[in-house]
Order: C-alpha cells, then sequence, then structure tokens
C-alpha cells in the first residue's frame, strides 16, 4: 500500500479497504520483518554460493557488513542458514580404518547367512573397532554370541596386530569351552581374522570359519549393533587418558551394564546373560564331554 498510495493518507486507503488503521499497521509491523528476511536470504545465499560453503554464519555475518550493508545479528543469520541448507560443509573427523581386506591369506565363505540358531554356543561372530583416547587411538576387539548378544570375548590394545583379536578369542574360548564342531565363527575379510595365527587357533578348537561378503556390512549386523551400542552408551562423549583406562572403562561396561543390565529388544527385553540362562543348550548331550568326545571323532564338516 504504501509504494502505491501516492498522495492519498493511510486512513483514506484504509477507509476505502475497510479495514482500521490501526489493524493495517498491525499487518505493516508483521509483514516488514519477512521482507527483511527476504533481503538478508537473499544476500546470505550470493555469499555463501561464492564461498563455496566452506564459511560459517560468523564469517558471513561480518560479510554481509561489510559487502552489503546489512546489520544482522549472527542468530539470524545462523537460523537462515540452517532453513536454507547452507550451512558450512564441515571436514570430515579423522577415522582409523580397523579392517585391511587387501592381503593374500585365504577368504573362506560365508557359513552364517541364512543360519538359524537354536541355542548359544552355534554362532559366534567378531569384529574390531577403534576408541578415542586423549591423544591417540586404541583398538577393541570383540566376540560376541549371536544368539544371545551376550560378549563373550574382549581385548583392548594400542595396535591393530593379530594378537588383539587372537586375545579376544582366548578369553572367549576360556570362558565357553564350545563342543568340538559345534560352533562358527563369523568375522570380516580383515588380515587379523584371516591371518594363520587366528585361522589355526580356529580350527584347533574343532570351529568352522565364516567371512563376510565383500563390502557388505549385513553379513555382520550384530556384532556393528553392539558397537554402535558401546559407542552411543560409553564411548562418546568420554575422554580416556590411555588404553588402560579405556579398557577399565569399557571392561565394566561389557561385563556388568551390557551383558548383565542392559535391556535387549530383540531379546523379550531381557539381559543377553538372563536370556541365556533361559535357553540352556538342548542338543544331546548338552556340550558334555561324551557328546565332544563324539564330535571329534567324526569328520569334520567345516573348511579346511
Amino acid at each position: 500500500m504504501t509504494q502505491s498510495q501516492g498522495a492519498m493518507a493511510i486512513e483514506r486507503l484504509c477507509r476505502l479497504a475497510g479495514v482500521s488503521r490501526s489493524g493495517y499497521y498491525r499487518f505493516w509491523q508483521k509483514s516488514a520483518p519477512r521482507r527483511h528476511d527476504t533481503a538478508v536470504r537473499d544476500a546470505i545465499q550470493r555469499l555463501a554460493v561464492a564461498n563455496g560453503r566452506h564459511r560459517g554464519y560468523r564469517y558471513i555475518s561480518h560479510q554481509l557488513r561489510r559487502e552489503e550493508g546489512l546489520i544482522v545479528n549472527h542468530k539470524c543469520v545462523l537460523r537462515l542458514m540452517r532453513a536454507d541448507n547452507l550451512l558450512c560443509l564441515r571436514k570430515r573427523p579423522f577415522v582409523p580404518c580397523t579392517t585391511d581386506s587387501r592381503h593374500d591369506w585365504e577368504v573362506v565363505p560365508n557359513l552364517a547367512r541364512d543360519l538359524r540358531l537354536t541355542a548359544p554356543d552355534q554362532l559366534w561372530v567378531a569384529d574390531i573397532t577403534y576408541v578415542h583416547l586423549l591423544e591417540e587411538f586404541a583398538y577393541l576387539a570383540i566376540v560376541l554370541d549371536a544368539y544371545s548378544r551376550l560378549v563373550v570375548g574382549w581385548a583392548i590394545a594400542d595396535h591393530l596386530r593379530a594378537s588383539l583379536a587372537v586375545a579376544a578369542l582366548n578369553m572367549a574360548l576360556d570362558a565357553r569351552r564350545p563342543a568340538w564342531g559345534s560352533l562358527i565363527h563369523h568375522s570380516d575379510r580383515g588380515v587379523q581374522y584371516a591371518c594363520a595365527d587366528y585361522s589355526e587357533r580356529l580350527k584347533a578348537q574343532g570351529i568352522a570359519a565364516s567371512m563376510s561378503r565383500v563390502g557388505n556390512p549385513y553379513d555382520n549386523a550384530k556384532a556393528e549393533s553392539f558397537i554402535k551400542t558401546l559407542k552411543t552408551e560409553e564411548v562418546d562423549g568420554t575422554l580416556y587418558r590411555d588404553h588402560q583406562e579405556a579398557a577399565r572403562c569399557i571392561g565394566t561396561f561389557i561385563e556388568e551394564i551390557y551383558n548383565k543390565q542392559r535391556l535387549h529388544s530383540a531379546l523379550g527385553y531381557r539381559p543377553p546373560a538372563e536370556f541365556e540362562a533361559l535357553h540352556q543348550p538342548t542338543w544331546p548331550g548338552g556340550g558334555s564331554a561324551a557328546r565332544e568326545a563324539e564330535l571329534r571323532a567324526a569328520p569334520a564338516q567345516y573348511p579346511a
């Protein structure tokens, strides 16, 4: 109205339009900020695109003042940039690689796909992840029972050598002592799991090795799910001084909270230890010495 009123007074225009003067001014006060936002938004878009979306909202606020003559609060710039998806592109933080599948060791087929589990110690899944420390990284290897989601073995070290994965496997073997020939061990194709030290340890215990398909994280989804839970509920937001402190804190979380207290939706909202206690092995012999001797005498049913 202000642009087209000419010499006519606001009061006369309001009378012709059938609105009160106070109503017109209320509408004008509400619409003025929208027009201001439109002008600022247009300037922000030009500056953000010209900078390749590598400048933050505070930088853009100063550019608006210097180059466009617009004095805008940085919070308003942040709001408009967020609404238009113009916030600066952040550099991805460094994430150490824990899986090296470029090796000459034997890669075994996936035996765990579509496997139906009926009891514990039929399928173990293993994986390795990194943990942020104060000035470096530590690495955590875990072995998980796929039936009960119980972490049966774990180890932390400041390196990614095969001994890390072997230490987690040894903990699982000492704690569970699975019957000969009754267990499949599934992992990714990383060199720690494909090397001779690890594969020979599996063969010595009558455990069949299994590995994920290339580039398919879903083959090891249960191990990945545990690692996500660990990062979300324990590791993220915690700064460990060294890998010894990380081992103490993460070990307490695994043994006392995750295994014994944390309710798992896939287990009917029971902790893994409680769920496992309700579903003891039901195969003939129940993992007894006689059954183990029988399985040892039988021909091996897993890849050599």
